[in-house]
């Protein structure tokens, strides 16, 4: 069981940015997603080989961001994960990307994420030792948000 929030780190890039030097909205959504590419390779889980082998692909189903302050070009920032929700095909999670060098919350999510068959383009239910994983992060997260 996982025993804290998974944290992982961005560098804001001028790529990242509008003219004004200020993250462009939609960034924060592939900071969302290498973070929870990241959470599933610490849990043993490889994308790829779930395409590949067993024919699962994990898609966006639904996502609810907020905004709350701009971040800069060159800042360092962390972005969080928790699990808030698991059902058979689908799984919740909730995300924020905080700035590293004053804490501020700069943006919030949750995103549902849902597990498809990659033949039929249709919702399955996770594999039995995927949902156990995912389960048991759960559970921690649930135990440190209340």
């Amino acid at each position: 069981m996982m025993d804290a929030t998974f944290t992982w780190p961005v560098r804001v890039y001028f790529e990242d940015t509008d003219s004004g030097g200020v993250v462009y909205y939609a960034n924060y959504l592939k900071y969302y997603e290498r973070t929870r590419s990241e959470w599933l390779r610490t849990l043993g889980i490889s994308q790829q080989d779930l395409a590949e082998k067993r024919k699962i692909l994990f898609v966006v189903r639904k996502v609810t961001v907020d905004y709350h302050r701009s971040a800069v070009l060159d800042d360092a920032l962390t972005v969080t994960l928790d699990v808030a929700r698991v059902k058979g095909a689908s799984v919740e999670f909730v995300q924020k990307v905080i700035r590293n060098t004053d804490g501020t919350l700069l943006s919030s999510c949750r995103v549902t994420i849902a597990c498809i068959d990659g033949n039929k383009m249709k919702p399955t239910a996770f594999p039995e030792d995927i949902v156990g994983k995912f389960k048991a992060a759960l559970a921690s997260s649930e135990s440190r948000l209340g």
